[in-house]
């Protein structure tokens, strides 16, 4: 069976070498760079088995992309470092990937029951995270997220669809996407995170639907990986308004 490989990163131009993939199933890393063919070059190269080759790529490649760990052992940093990142500690964009049928934070929100109630809800309107939205949008800052889901959508993703207006209000920018669509967008497998400034990833861990702990990653792989999935995901999503309706009556 063919790998599934996807980029790493990328010293040259679009289409050209050198440049690392991952195996997404197996984790291997493949290099491409030009090959070393000149006779005394192999000459000095040792223990060559039939269907090796050699390929030559800059060291900053290595350097820049090269996965730090053989194993990633997340370590957890307390929530409030996610909520000063949140809050002032980032430049310019907030971008996060929503990807679970429901969330135990939801249920918890007054809104929630208002929802169970009556099927709608406007959200948790006077909540502190408004008003830290609209603070950070009127300093030009960009919060903007992408929701997968289901069809029909799960009753913790209506609730999420119901409240979504209020936070468009506060200022974010919200698209939504099938979760059959994800997919296509190389979307498959992947867990919420956060992304700061294409520079930091908070990563989420769950238990069901309870969130268990939250990483910090500045890892270039795994920040790169984190943007990628994001251009896809914005590319393939569609704004909240848009999106509303083609989700089917719930009665």
């Amino acid at each position: 069976m063919a790998r599934r490989l996807r980029v790493i990163g990328s010293t040259s131009g679009v289409g050209d070498c050198p440049t690392l993939y991952d195996d997404v199933d197996s984790g291997e890393v493949l290099v491409q760079g030009d090959a070393v063919t000149d006779p005394q070059d192999v000459a000095q190269l040792k223990h060559i088995k039939d269907g090796e080759a050699f390929v030559v790529v800059p060291r900053e490649l290595l350097v820049n992309f090269a996965p730090r760990e053989a194993v990633h052992v997340p370590e957890f940093v307390p929530q409030q470092k996610i909520t000063e990142f949140i809050n002032d500690g980032f430049e310019h964009t907030a971008w996060r990937l929503e990807t679970r049928t429901g969330y135990l934070s939801d249920k918890q929100m007054p809104s929630y029951a208002e929802f169970l109630a009556t099927g709608d809800t406007a959200g948790e309107v006077g909540h502190p995270w408004f008003d830290n939205v609209r603070r950070m949008v009127g300093k030009g800052k960009r919060f903007e997220r992408v929701r997968l889901v289901d069809n029909p959508p799960t009753e913790g993703q209506r609730y999420l669809l119901a409240c979504a207006r209020t936070n468009v209000a506060a200022g974010e920018d919200i698209r939504c996407m099938w979760r059959s669509d994800a997919g296509a967008a190389g979307l498959d497998g992947l867990s919420d995170f956060w992304l700061f400034d294409s520079r930091t990833v908070a990563r989420f861990h769950f238990e069901g639907e309870r969130t268990v702990g939250m990483e910090l990653i500045t890892d270039p792989l795994e920040v790169l990986r984190a943007c990628q999935a994001r251009d896809a995901a914005w590319h393939h999503a569609k704004p909240y308004a848009e999106f509303l309706t083609e989700v089917p009556s719930a009665m």
